[in-house]
């Protein structure tokens, strides 16, 4: 017997080390940690703000009819933004996830969902406040910012180690992991209902990857401003169509739902805690309020105060979970296929087979095209999230390049691997430290966050409709004065004031 152990590591003993050291990140995020703090959080940013996702419902949809304008065509408008984060927020697990939510804890899951969304809505409020006030106006006249930037800037320097665990997690779990997902779930769909080979999925997949990749965050606007609107409509248009169909059956629908939530019916083994514990993690996986990737997006908007788009933010939750996420739900719970409780379930299947049961087997192809949109729009989402995370770890244009070439080759590779999951699994726990992050700093940032609100609320009881920032008045803050310097002229005539803006900043 040797007295010196042989320490040498075959690869499949390395990739087991790796899988459990993400297994235990992901148990200490996910499973006690995370899901806590977001709920205790969304309820503390409920009552600071004095229940604002209530308050101005109304203002949240008035960026569906265009909203501000933006001023410079190098940038993109809040109403942009928004489709970009419902495009990214908007996935598979929108579909699949939902339907095990329901499977496992009982249509009462349904009713959590609605209500951390409706407590999600605080958050986004929040942390997207911060990533537009903190924004920093690049050369070419846009905007970037999101968690990196108001770490930086707004808690200092001693915290420039908190930015780097932020950007690395970014990056890795969004830009790779997740976009192989994203890319596996479609070249699953297209192969299994039309009977395309994963390979061909892959390399077209990649081709247009490549396409939005080596544009910007303008392209990636475009392009999520077309198929964002087409995929929400698709898919609510045949919720509607079930709901139509099965009318009288939704008043019981309803009364299941909360009869389970509350635990007056039990659906499921675990009753009431079954019901909490999938509806919360659901919501949360889906709408990502606090998670700290959708700022990266609203800090590219063009607004005249970041409050705006803070509210054009909580609409992103909204659409994300009460109107998507719900779409699912009624399907299946309006259909005859649903059964609680049934182990291993493939959410995917449970939606087709209850869209089938209550409008027919055409169904599947019209479902399969919605989640091609729904997968190809979280991939544009993940890339500009993971070209951000690079920039603030480093400017160099060689690094952006590696990386767009990778997110291509990623693409292809999820799709063509049925077990991209497996080699992936460093996704979710690296989203959980991502989001602890994000956490911890706008809860340290929350006073600021507050003071910008109140500015925003001050200026709409002097009767002023369309508050303008301006950040003088918050002089003790590092803040970016040239990101506001056309925000207090009228849209018309803020193209020249732009201009001389973008100028003034090449020159720095």
């Amino acid at each position: 017997m040797p007295l010196i152990p042989d320490w040498k590591l075959t690869t499949m003993d390395l990739y087991a080390l790796l899988q459990d050291f993400f297994l235990q990140i992901d148990a200490f995020t996910w499973g006690w940690a995370l899901i806590p703090m977001l709920v205790v959080f969304g309820i503390i940013f409920t009552v600071s703000t004095k229940f604002i996702q209530l308050r101005y419902f109304g203002r949240m949809w008035r960026v569906i009819g265009g909203g501000e304008k933006v001023a410079d065509p190098d940038q993109i408008s809040a109403r942009q933004a928004l489709v970009v984060s419902i495009g990214g927020r908007v996935g598979g697990g929108n579909i699949a996830g939902v339907a095990v939510a329901i499977t496992l804890g009982g249509p009462g899951a349904v009713f959590w969902m609605w209500a951390i969304a409706l407590v999600g809505m605080a958050t986004s409020l929040i942390e997207s406040t911060l990533a537009q006030a903190y924004k920093r106006r690049m050369p070419d006249g846009s905007f970037r910012g999101g968690p990196a930037t108001y770490i930086r800037h707004g808690l200092g320097k001693s915290f420039n180690w908190l930015v780097v665990i932020y950007a690395v997690c970014l990056l890795l779990s969004f830009a790779l992991g997740f976009n192989a997902f994203q890319a596996n779930t479609i070249a699953g769909a297209a192969e299994n209902s039309l009977g395309i080979d994963r390979w061909i999925t892959g390399i077209v997949m990649a081709a247009i990857a490549g396409f939005i990749v080596y544009g910007s965050i303008q392209r990636i606007a475009k392009v999520a401003d077309v198929i964002v609107p087409v995929m929400a409509f698709v898919y609510l248009l045949l919720a509607l169509i079930v709901i139509a169909v099965n009318v009288t059956e939704v008043p019981a629908m309803i009364g299941t739902i909360v009869a389970n939530a509350f635990g007056f019916e039990s659906a499921v083994a675990g009753g009431i805690g079954a019901a909490i514990a999938n509806g919360l993690r659901r919501g949360l996986f889906s709408n990502e309020a606090g998670l700290g990737s959708a700022p990266n997006v609203a800090a590219t908007a063009y607004v005249k105060h970041p409050v705006s788009q803070g509210i054009t933010q909580m609409l992103s939750v909204f659409v994300d979970t009460i109107l998507i996420c719900s779409a699912t739900a009624f399907m299946i719970l309006l259909s005859g296929v649903y059964q609680p409780g049934t182990e291993e379930i493939d959410g995917i299947v449970l939606t087709q087979n209850a869209l089938a049961d209550s409008l027919g087997s055409w169904t599947l192809y019209v479902l399969t095209f919605a989640i091609l949109l729904f997968s190809f729009s979280s991939i544009m989402y993940n890339y500009y999230l993971g070209e951000t995370a690079l920039r603030e770890l480093t400017p160099s244009k060689i690094a952006t390049h590696v990386l767009r070439l990778a997110v291509i080759a990623i693409v292809l590779m999820g799709a063509i691997a049925p077990g991209a999951t497996a080699v992936f699994f460093f996704s979710d726990p690296l989203m959980g430290l991502l989001a602890l992050a994000n956490l911890t700093a706008i809860l340290m940032l929350l006073p600021t966050a507050l003071r910008i609100v109140k500015d925003y609320t001050d200026q709409l009881k002097s009767g002023i409709d369309k508050p303008v920032f301006d950040p003088s008045k918050f002089a003790d803050l590092d803040l970016d004065a040239t990101a506001w310097e056309d925000a207090d002229v009228d849209t018309d005539a803020g193209a020249g004031r732009a201009t001389k803006a973008k100028a003034k900043s090449k020159r720095r």
